[in-house]
């Protein structure tokens, strides 16, 4: 569990690190507009499983048949004292940045539709989660009277509507009925994350299944820029595109074939720094963004920016440095009595 929170998290942010904005045409292979744009296209597409990831490993904890009696009063206590206390306080905090930072006139208006639909780019997750969770006292009913032929079939219905169909439609001018799949969206991910707890795949398979994965992402992402273009180029992008899904459910096996007990035996400093971050993994979601564009503006006096420095280097190094500051400030903030409770 602390692994995957933890490579879900560098994800985020190493996701959030390479959409800083660049030319969206590739004009030239030696070019450094080409450079720059394939640096972004392969780290944006080495980080795409991050959220489903999350979203997989709530599924595989949440969905567990062994809680379906739990009583909703009781499950929706534990979710909304997680969640609630942080929403509010970093709502408040990014319409003080968007007011004070970005110099941004906020109205009674622009408030409303960011307490409704989030203040902040990356607060759609934090919005789908609560969803899931809503989703959930439901699912678990439905999981656990179900077999596992059953759950195959719900996740081989999710795939077909929520991946394939689309692809299909991208290159053949037809598109089908939306009515006619209903189950798509996140809650495929959801329920895979509970199914895959108990698949086996050999290591060499998992690698491959990952490595398409990235490559049909990457690849996909350029052909379709090179040709089709416009907001077509980010369709392979999408955490519920065929290549994403194929990527994140061979990496969760992978992390969950890893022998974590091992680690924590031979590395303990190790073990604590994953756990930290794993149990402070929503504080460092809602707070890194914050910490990317001030390295990015160089409010701190130096820039880690593609305007810069070689987004080769760059992209991890404003990874690193960001997860860095945000462990830094999270830690002290931790030892607080209350203030531990509302950042995350």
């Amino acid at each position: 569990m602390d692994l995957i929170r933890t490579f879900a998290i560098v994800l985020v942010i190493l996701l959030h690190a390479s959409i800083e904005q660049v030319p969206a045409i590739v004009t030239g292979v030696n070019s450094d507009v080409a450079v720059q744009w394939w640096s972004v296209n392969i780290y944006d597409s080495l980080a795409r499983p991050c959220v489903p990831l999350f979203v997989m490993l709530s599924g595989a904890l949440l969905l567990q048949p062994s809680k379906v009696d739990e009583p909703l009063k009781v499950f929706f206590k534990k979710r909304v004292s997680r969640i609630v206390p942080p929403l509010i306080f970093w709502m408040a905090a990014y319409f003080a940045w968007r007011a004070f930072v970005n110099n941004e006139t906020l109205t009674l208006y622009s408030i409303g539709e960011g307490i409704i639909w989030g203040p902040y780019i990356h607060f759609w997750f934090i919005y789908m989660l609560i969803g899931l969770y809503l989703a959930t006292p439901v699912l678990r009913v439905l999981v656990a009277h179900a077999s596992r032929r059953v759950l195959r079939y719900f996740l081989v219905l999710w795939l077909v509507g929520t991946a394939v169909v689309p692809l299909l439609e991208l290159f053949v001018n037809y598109n089908l009925n939306s009515s006619l799949f209903l189950l798509t969206g996140y809650i495929g991910y959801f329920i895979l994350g509970l199914y895959l707890v108990q698949v086996q795949v050999k290591k060499p398979i998992l690698l491959a299944g990952f490595i398409a994965g990235l490559v049909w992402t990457a690849v996909g992402t350029y052909l379709i820029t090179a040709t089709i273009g416009g907001s077509q180029q980010y369709f392979f992008y999408d955490n519920l595109s065929l290549g994403v899904i194929l990527a994140s459910a061979t990496l969760f096996l992978l992390l969950s074939t890893v022998h974590y007990d091992k680690v924590q035996n031979r590395f303990p400093k190790l073990r604590r720094m994953l756990h930290f971050i794993s149990m402070n993994s929503l504080a460092i979601y809602l707070f890194h963004f914050m910490v990317i564009e001030t390295l990015q503006r160089g409010y701190l006096g130096f820039k880690i920016s593609l305007t810069t420095i070689n987004p080769i280097v760059e992209i991890p190094l404003l990874t690193a440095v960001t997860l860095l500051i945000c462990l830094l400030v999270i830690y002290p903030l931790k030892k607080i009595p209350l203030i531990n409770k509302v950042i995350g």
